[in-house]
């Protein structure tokens, strides 16, 4: 895993549930990189569930749009708890910065292009894909190169979580008001338009660094 001050900012790190979490996965033999593999298919169940639920009807539509609501938060509390294990476990790894970033890129891709594929705009879905990997390299570029950690959004990992659980969760009323993946459009182009946005804002920050130092 990465060293503490290359960590994003996370209220819940301090929460109770998360902190007991941590601390009974620590007396485990569970590692942090299987945790951070967990993650993977957490966002790989994500994106199916987003994919079956673009041809679904009914209750079973209701079934795969939530199922993608919270394996989208389950992906997010593995992100999580890996580097609690890691970090305040004490059970760090030499190949942990590799399972502590590929993972997310991997998890990213699955669940936008399966997304797009649900909802029958696969090209958006990987565009979305494609500018949330962007987010993250601007950001790792920056620290090769010696600049602090930049975690800001508006469209950071957190936020784009945030914005695809939300849209499926009220997706589940669309009925009500005859519409059909509306929201999950809307929510796509967000992330795609908004993570665009944060790779440019990050790299003119880097940029606005280099010059400074």
């Amino acid at each position: 895993m990465t060293g503490p001050s290359d960590r994003r900012p996370l209220a819940s790190r301090d929460t109770g549930w998360a902190r007991a979490s941590s601390r009974w996965l620590a007396a485990t033999s569970v590692t942090p990189n299987q945790i951070s593999m967990a993650s993977m298919v957490a966002a790989a169940l994500a994106g199916g569930a987003f994919w079956l639920a673009g041809s679904a009807e009914g209750t079973l539509r209701v079934i795969w749009l939530l199922a993608a609501a919270g394996f989208c938060q389950a992906r997010l509390i593995c992100n999580l708890l890996d580097g609690m294990v890691a970090v305040e476990g004490g059970k760090s790894a030499p190949d942990g910065p590799f399972w502590n970033e590929f993972p997310d890129r991997v998890a990213d891709i699955l669940i936008f292009a399966g997304l797009g594929f649900g909802i029958g705009q696969p090209a958006l879905g990987f565009a979305a894909a494609s500018m949330a990997v962007l987010t993250a390299y601007t950001r790792e570029l920056g620290g090769k190169i010696g600049a602090p950690a930049d975690f800001s959004g508006p469209m950071a990992k957190q936020h784009r979580m945030a914005l695809v659980t939300s849209a499926a969760v009220a997706s589940v009323l669309e009925p009500l008001w005859s519409g059909h993946n509306g929201l999950l459009t809307f929510a796509l182009w967000g992330v795609a338009l908004g993570a665009a946005a944060t790779a440019l804002r990050r790299a003119s920050r880097l940029v606005r660094y280099l010059k400074t130092r």
